[in-house]
């Protein structure tokens, strides 16, 4: 049978329990587990597909195409578990099984209440997470329960955990519980009481911690361990501080360092062999010792909130990784660039040594984009576009260079005169007329999602890029480029250099465009950084800033060369 890792959190949120899951993650595979990771997220949204991302940050995919929490992509980053569907559910999808069978008389006219029935079913939910009966049976599943402890709406979640380590043995379940331990400047002081609080709200739930993650500012001394461990009632080895560090990839070798992979075997009764975090510090060294340094323009419209480019900023930091780079990521609000003349455009984007436009929805923003992404053509700039940012790379590009003037997607203008962007739906006849959609359509579920497959054309860029003639990324949206126009647009230059085939219709859909003359312009339909792990980086993010770097070297060869005629 797996074994669970139950992991909580307490006193405020934010504190970085899906950074310490897939941390624990990284180390227990490290000696040879097979791990598996889980989020219970208790808000009543089925996913967090039609939530904005200044509410809830990212949304990461998985391969088979469900829209999940950002923690997905944090377990996939620093494990090799891939996610799937049943590795994130909320309090939303419980809800829905357990209508649904009451509605089909499954629970044989009985009340259905919280307890058992929609504890009963999160249970169910957690072990098919897990992969119990299945080929793919994770010896550990690490679960993370969102929230904290005290949230009304988390609390048939953790009476579910508590309820398996009553019907489970002892030695096959563990709880672990991140908290915060403060230190107040003005009294010079770290204060324990908010961490006892915590635990204290968890024993009345009935919940024993066998660990504690102390989260704080500093390494807290050992005195201050011992007093945490005295009143929460666990071994003074097990409780960890885990301090800010300046990298998340620190925090494997920060918790192995205080056996928290020894404290977890020996609570489940596992023997395996010593971790090997070798990978690790590899991977800490490359980060702490970069020959360059190169400056990336990220143009889009979330920016005043970090998580919501979470998997994009982790790939850049990838690459540079295997690049040994340092990449600085310059946020450019769109929305500021889509009025004046152009040198607002050329005054946000001085300095920068290549653009990438990443996806998003809603036109808010989308001409400032545009605008940018001009701006990177004619002045030759290393260009890397993104889901939208393909799309508006061949509106911008078929507006400019193609003689379609007004051209656009009919996401943004139902009327535009050049529907370059489309519905597959849409798209009637070959004069590209188009068949408006409802406005009262549903927008949950009707995206292409997760891994497919494209197959690259041969003698393009991105064919040497990726070193292959078929590839298998994830994808999040709902427009693609009107097929229709591009005849018309690969005339005046822009290449496809790689399509799929609709699953639906069977049409051949664009899938990455590039510009041939310019150094390095490339555009992709997917979300290539949804697959990006720091051991292995991912092809299309290690030469776009490859290509930065050259970018940045031509630059100074002009200066290089006056400095030596002066002397």
């Amino acid at each position: 049978m797996t074994k669970y890792v139950f992991v909580t959190g307490g006193v405020v949120s934010s504190l970085g329990k899906g950074i310490a899951a897939a941390s624990l993650a990284a180390i227990l595979e490290s000696r040879g587990i097979r791990v598996t990771n889980l989020k219970l997220d208790p808000y009543i949204n089925v996913d967090p597909g039609t939530m904005s991302p200044f509410q809830h940050g990212e949304v990461f995919v998985t391969e088979d195409g469900a829209e999940t929490d950002l923690d997905l992509g944090h377990y996939e980053r620093f494990s090799s578990a891939r996610m799937r569907r049943s590795n994130n559910f909320t309090t939303g999808q419980i809800y829905e099984s357990v209508i649904k069978k009451e509605r089909r008389g499954e629970y044989l006219g009985r009340t259905v209440q919280v307890i058992p029935h929609i504890t009963d079913e999160i249970k169910a939910f957690i072990r098919r997470g897990a992969g119990e009966g299945t080929p793919h049976q994770a010896e550990v599943a690490i679960v993370e329960v969102g929230g904290t402890v005290g949230d009304i709406e988390s609390l048939p979640f953790l009476e579910a955990i508590r309820q398996m380590g009553l019907e489970m043995p002892r030695e096959d379940t563990c709880y672990l519980h991140l908290t915060l331990v403060p230190y107040i400047a003005s009294a010079g002081e770290i204060k324990t009481k908010p961490t006892q609080h915590s635990v204290k709200e968890l024993r009345e739930i009935g919940i024993q911690a066998d660990a504690l993650l102390c989260r704080s500012d500093r390494a807290i001394p050992e005195e201050e361990r011992r007093k945490i461990a005295l009143f929460c009632n666990v071994a003074a080895r097990a409780v960890v501080s885990v301090w800010d560090v300046d990298s998340i990839y620190k925090v494997p070798m920060v918790l192995h360092e205080q056996m928290l992979d020894e404290i977890v075997c020996h609570k489940l009764d596992i023997v395996a062999r010593p971790a090997d975090l070798s990978p690790w510090h590899g991977l800490v060294d490359a980060l702490e010792h970069p020959r360059e340094t190169v400056t990336i323009a990220m143009v889009g419209k979330y920016i005043d909130l970090a998580d919501s480019y979470k998997s994009l900023n982790e790939a850049l930091t990838h690459a540079g990784i295997h690049t040994r780079s340092r990449v600085a990521i310059r946020y450019v609000d769109s929305e500021a660039l889509g009025a004046g003349d152009e040198s607002a455009v050329a005054a946000a984007l001085d300095g920068v040594d290549a653009v990438l436009v990443p996806g998003g929805f809603g036109v808010r923003g989308v001409e400032g984009k545009i605008r940018a992404i001009r701006h990177a053509r004619e002045n030759r700039m290393p260009y890397l576009g993104i889901c939208l940012g393909m799309q508006l790379a061949v509106i911008e590009y078929a507006r400019h260079m193609a003689g379609l003037a007004g051209a656009n997607s009919t996401e943004f203008d139902p009327d535009s005169p050049h529907p370059v962007v489309a519905l597959i739906t849409e798209w009637q006849d070959r004069d590209g007329r188009i068949e408006r959609r409802s406005a009262s359509s549903d927008l949950g579920g009707t995206m292409r999602l997760g891994a497919q497959p494209a197959d690259l054309v041969p003698g393009t860029r991105v064919a040497a890029v990726y070193g292959t003639a078929q590839i298998n990324e994830r994808h999040r949206h709902r427009y693609e480029v009107n097929n229709h126009y591009l005849p018309q647009i690969e005339a005046a230059g822009l290449r496809v250099s790689a399509r799929a085939r609709a699953a639906s219709t069977g049409e051949a859909l664009c899938e990455m465009v590039e510009l041939p003359d310019h150094p390095w312009f490339i555009g992709c339909q997917f979300h290539p950084e949804f697959a990006s792990t720091p051991r292995a980086g991912h092809p299309l993010f290690k030469a776009f800033i490859e290509a930065a770097l050259a970018a940045r070297t031509a630059a100074r060869a002009p200066a290089r060369a006056l400095v030596g005629q002066a002397a």
